[in-house]
Order: structure tokens, then sequence, then C-alpha cells
């Protein structure tokens, strides 16, 4: 049984399947999904000030500050919904959010107990992404090679001609990538040092990936 609050954070590139390993690790050990992007939009949602604050920069197209967000995640941290721990998909990004994380949860006595690295090579986070096909009438997601329609480039239950969505083209995931290497792979040497990274293989099957996963959550755990 975990005695006290278990606070985990998922990295990987863009497209490694953080947030469906997230999702199943919250469920898995009872722990709080934490997704900043998710969290961003609730606030904005409900109208709140924080939430207002955001939008006035995402009308604008500018990055919410991390001061901002910070804000929004230390008011998710106080509740009880976060007292056993909590998953934190894609946060931090940047060195800057690895500190502010620290300190959010060391004024709560807690601390990142462990950090889920999904390895996968850009060769293959190309294919994974550039091969989506969006319906844009339902919303359903196919792949060319892995999950293709029953008709090529028409949607399942709609009918309707699938489209490849503007961030999902190769120049745009080139770019993001390049982002990812520059602001956040210098997160795995911070927690590397720190003795609290693990790295599972995010290019197998996801449920063989969330195998590994649940196994090194299990040396947390010890």
């Amino acid at each position: 049984m975990v005695t006290r609050a278990l606070d985990v954070v998922m990295l990987g590139p863009p497209g490694a399947g953080k947030g469906t390993q997230a999702k199943r690790v919250a469920a898995a050990f009872e722990l709080l999904h934490i997704s900043t992007g998710d969290l961003l939009r609730e606030e904005v949602a409900k109208g709140t000030a924080l939430g207002e604050e955001a939008k006035g920069y995402m009308n604008r197209g500018e990055l919410v500050p991390d001061e901002l967000v910070g804000k929004m995640l230390a008011k998710r941290l106080h509740s009880q919904r976060a007292a056993l721990g909590c998953v934190y998909d894609g946060y931090p990004r940047t060195s800057a959010q690895g500190i502010l994380l620290d300190g959010l949860l060391a004024e709560l006595g807690r601390r990142v107990d462990a950090v889920l690295y999904l390895n996968v090579p850009d060769s293959d986070i190309l294919a994974r992404i550039t091969g989506r096909r969006s319906c844009p009438s339902c919303g359903a997601v196919y792949h060319v090679r892995t999950q293709p329609p029953k008709v090529d480039g028409v949607c399942n239950a709609c009918g309707v001609a699938l489209v490849q969505r503007e961030d999902d083209r190769e120049e745009v995931v080139r770019e993001r990538l390049r982002v990812y290497r520059e602001h956040t792979a210098p997160l795995l040497d911070y927690y590397r040092g720190r003795k609290i990274l693990r790295e599972a293989d995010g290019g197998l099957s996801p449920d063989e990936v969330f195998k590994r996963v649940r196994e090194a959550m299990e040396t947390v755990r010890a």
C-alpha cells in the first residue's frame, strides 16, 4: 500500500503516447491524471479569473506564462483529488517548469518520485503522426497503416472525406521535435541526475509499453 502521495512525471517526444500511458498509470495506481492543457481549458470554460487571464494569451496566439500555469497547477494540487498523488502528462516541458513543479510539491511536503520516459525514435514519431487522418465531421481518427478506414480516405461512420490536420504535417512535426530536443530533452539529464528517471521503449504496442511502465512503477512503490 502507498503510505504517502506518489507524484510521477510522464515524459517523451510528441506522439510518444504519453497521454495514453499517463491515463492508464493514473487508473492503475489511483492517482490524479494532470494535463496542463486540460487545466487551461477547464479554467477558461469555467470563466475563472485564472481562465480569463489565460484566455487573453491564448487568443493572441501566445504561450501562457509559466507563472500562470503554475497557479492553476497549485490550485489542483491543493484539491482533495490530488491528495494521493498525481501523474503529470507532458509537464514539465522545460527545466524552468521542472523547478516550478519541485517548488509546488515541496510546499505540500512532496516531491517528484519518478519520471517515466517513453523513448521513441524520430522516424517512428514521424510515421505515427503524419499517417493520422481525421474526420472533419465526427472527429474519428484513423491511421493510413495501423488503423485504416474500410474505404481509403473515407470515414467509416460518416462517409466524409478524411483530412490530415495541419499539425500532423511532416514539416510541423519536425519542428515540434526540434523544439522538444531543445527545451524538453535537457530535463532528462536533470531527472537522471536525481536517479528517478526510468526509461521504457515507447515504440512497442500500447499494452506492452504499459507493462514496462507498470514494472517501473512497482520499483517506485517498493
